[in-house]
């Protein structure tokens, strides 16, 4: 670990879906550290689920810190910043793997609302090591003494590596109890002859095939307008195939096939 150094802090913040909203989690790491507001650059996000290994943001962004602490002209050292745990990682035992390569590296990591799991909560730890040998000259007393030295020092790195296991053991236990009451809630609805989800075979079209409709409606030669199928398409932004399907369903007045918007 650098000895004189200044902090560059990185917030990193992940929903599971694409349709869940990222602004929470950097809101609250504002709320911390408002010199997130200067540089956007320093915030990385991801839209998938903690277990997915190819999370591009974050790859991107360990890439950056590793590269910065075996750098031996760097001279700041790095803090990566969560909303929590979850968001590092939801498997306990790769979390708990990746926590500890990052803090070897000399790197910082923070969890807004697990403080106690903090890397500088390991730092102290390790810093209060009984850093002694008893040398008396009685081999016995000797021994025994730094055995009990020995024994407490590994107590108290146990202790704090157990605190940090634990809270990515909990992150992983409570994406697993959401998957089971999601499942649960589902097969409940479908005993109560509830509908889940759309009906087989229904069809939903997406803005952009609307749009792309609409101007095949209004341009094409074929609808009363002045542009060719191929000036048409060009207009629409689509593809040759696409434009054909799309011309096919207004012709006769069906649906081909769907995309989910």
């Amino acid at each position: 670990v650098k000895g004189v150094y200044t902090m560059t802090r990185y917030h990193y913040r992940r929903v599971s879906t694409k349709k869940q909203k990222l602004e929470r989690q950097l809101s609250n790491a504002i709320r911390v550290y408002p010199e997130f507001l200067d540089h956007p650059e320093r915030v990385f996000s991801d839209k998938c689920t903690g277990t997915k290994l190819d999370r591009p943001d974050w790859n991107r962004l360990y890439k950056i810190v590793i590269n910065h602490a075996e750098n031996e002209n760097y001279k700041e050292r790095d803090c990566i910043v969560f909303d929590e745990v979850s968001r590092m990682a939801r498997n306990a035992e790769e979390g708990f793997a990746l926590y500890k390569e990052l803090f070897l590296k000399g790197i910082d990591l923070e969890f807004l609302k697990e403080t106690h799991i903090n890397t500088e909560s390991y730092r102290k730890a390790m810093a209060g090591i009984i850093k002694i040998k008893v040398d008396t000259g009685d081999e016995a007393t000797d021994k025994m003494i730094n055995t009990i030295t020995e024994a407490v020092n590994e107590f108290m790195l146990k202790k704090v590596e157990q605190d940090i296991y634990k809270a990515f053991e909990q992150a992983e236990h409570e994406v697993q109890l959401l998957h089971q009451r999601i499942s649960e809630g589902l097969r409940e609805a479908k005993a109560n002859g509830k509908r889940v989800g759309l009906p087989k075979g229904t069809k939903v079209e997406t803005q952009k095939s609307v749009k792309a409709k609409e101007i095949i409606l209004k341009h094409n030669r074929e609808f009363g307008g002045s542009l060719t199928d191929k000036e048409t398409w060009t207009l629409a932004g689509i593809c040759k195939t696409t434009y054909y399907k799309y011309k096919r369903e207004l012709q006769y007045g069906c649906v081909e096939d769907s995309q989910v918007s």
